[in-house]
């Protein structure tokens, strides 16, 4: 993304949409479904410093698929769309295979 370059050890995400339907057929309507853990790596900061001065570069990169916390980061909207911008610390890991949110993007 052009308009937007993140600082230190930041990360900007994309949401990926969960499914709307159970494995079972079951359609979740929106205002049952929760807020999507699995996003897409859309921009990275330079990253942190350590204690002496060093820069440490981000172990994520853009493209990858990562899984955060329910409640992490901050919502903001940048170029009309939404996305979230987290702390690397707050990413649980990359997603190195296909899950159910990446099949039906598919």
């Amino acid at each position: 993304m052009e308009g937007f370059a993140p600082l230190h050890d930041r990360v900007m995400l994309r949401r990926i949409e969960a499914e709307e339907k159970t494995p079972g057929g079951i359609i979740i309507p929106d205002t049952a479904k929760e807020k999507p853990v699995e996003a897409e790596v859309m921009a990275v900061g330079p990253g942190a410093r350590d204690e002496t001065g060093k820069l440490v570069p981000l172990d994520v990169a853009v493209g990858d698929r990562v899984l955060f916390g329910k409640w992490t980061g901050t919502d903001v909207i940048i170029d009309g769309e939404e996305r979230l911008i987290v702390k690397e610390s707050e990413i649980f890991g990359v997603i190195k295979t296909k899950t159910r949110a990446a099949d039906k993007a598919a």
